[in-house]
């Protein structure tokens, strides 16, 4: 399911399928403590092109904007690297979870941790736990809602099975059942053709289908994440000497509260879904 969601978010992102292109280059040595990073000095970094808004602005991830471009800026000065020393290298998402060398020293796009990606690849911890949302149609009620609670008389739906179906029961608490669906496909059929008035998805999904799926889609606002939420990691070459470093400079972020400024400035702010209390 995780991977599905993700894939649905990363096919607006993503290139056509492509073999992996291993890197041309021998990493650089460290010299003097120096990271051994692809480029010596240099600090690449791969991400999709095109990139989407929220976690690239314009396309651009060298601006800063975006979440995922600031948690790598802000990543690549934990390491020591200036912003000038940043070099960004476009790779399909299909490459970046391929198993080989890589062609970047880290890379940031929206990959979900998982036992079976870390059998081929090197995953950091969690920069980002997906949080749940509400999808809603303009005109509905539900668009409308401000509250958790203004939510829980209305139909609620879901997918079968996933974490969206957990927390819309558990958290809105809906006076009827919620509605349950194969998949997210259904569930959003049965929100164009008025059976309920408000899906649940996980945000990443919420943002591309309001985005790019829905007529006049709405994103109410998010919900708790739940117990077992989804999370993105950095993703390296196995066993890259970097790994360790990488990790503990996303760790850092976590604990001095920078990943939840981001997150908060660029995925509840400006990409406009509100925390539902």
């Amino acid at each position: 399911m995780r991977t599905h969601r993700v894939l649905a978010l990363a096919a607006l992102s993503a290139l056509a399928l492509a073999a992996c292109a291993p890197a041309d280059e021998t990493p650089a040595e460290a010299v003097d403590g120096a990271l051994a990073t692809v480029t010596a000095g240099k600090l690449t970094i791969g991400t999709s092109d095109p990139g989407y808004e929220p976690w690239i602005v314009d396309n651009d991830p060298s601006t800063g904007q975006g979440f995922e471009s600031a948690v790598a800026y802000a990543v690549a000065a934990e390491l020591g690297f200036e912003a000038d020393d940043v070099v960004w290298t476009p790779v399909s998402f299909e490459q970046i979870i391929a198993p080989g060398a890589k062609s970047f020293d880290f890379a940031i796009n929206q990959v979900s941790i998982s036992d079976e990606r870390r059998a081929n690849l090197d995953l950091t911890g969690s920069y980002y736990d997906t949080a749940q949302a509400v999808v809603a149609l303009e005109g509905n009620p539900a668009a409308s809602a401000t509250t958790i609670a203004g939510l829980a008389g209305l139909r609620i739906g879901a997918m079968v099975g996933t974490t969206s179906l957990t927390v819309a029961t558990d958290a809105i608490k809906p006076t009827t059942d919620v509605a349950v669906f194969n998949d997210n496909d259904q569930a959003k059929q049965a929100l164009v053709a008025g059976l309920v008035d408000a899906i649940v998805v996980d945000l990443p999904t919420a943002l591309y289908i309001t985005a790019a799926e829905l007529d006049g889609g709405v994103l109410v606002g998010q919900l708790p994440a739940g117990d077992d939420p989804d999370q993105f990691g950095l993703v390296l070459d196995q066993g890259s000497a970097l790994t360790s470093a990488v990790s503990a400079a996303v760790e850092a972020l976590r604990a001095d509260g920078t990943l939840a400024a981001l997150e908060a400035e660029w995925l509840t702010d400006a990409a406009g879904a509100p925390v539902l209390r």
